[in-house]
């Protein structure tokens, strides 16, 4: 990354962090499950209307930070290692979507 790019993202990475939260907030226990990727989609495309790909990027890059810490404290809580973990969320698409 260079500077200039590296400025840019700062810039928007603290809102980029308030839509993360707010988007952990409305999806996590959200029902029917389906409605999570609708729910994310719609904060994508307001990102994207509003800071274009750079809010993108920091968007995926706030979530992989958020995923990464969750994941490192379900393998603690549950004595399985990270890899275990993703291995179970990985088997559980697959079985919720057997086709691909």
């Amino acid at each position: 990354m260079d500077e200039d790019e590296d400025l840019r993202l700062r810039a928007i990475a603290p809102e980029i962090s308030r839509v993360t939260i707010g988007l952990m907030r409305k999806t996590v226990g959200l029902e029917p499950a389906e409605r999570v990727p609708e729910e994310a989609l719609c904060v994508a495309d307001d990102v994207l209307a509003k800071h274009g790909t750079d809010g993108l990027r920091v968007l995926i890059m706030s979530l992989a930070g958020w995923m990464t810490v969750g994941i490192e404290n379900i393998a603690h809580l549950t004595g399985k290692t990270n890899e275990a973990v993703v291995d179970d969320i990985e088997l559980t698409c697959m079985e919720a979507n057997p086709d691909g």
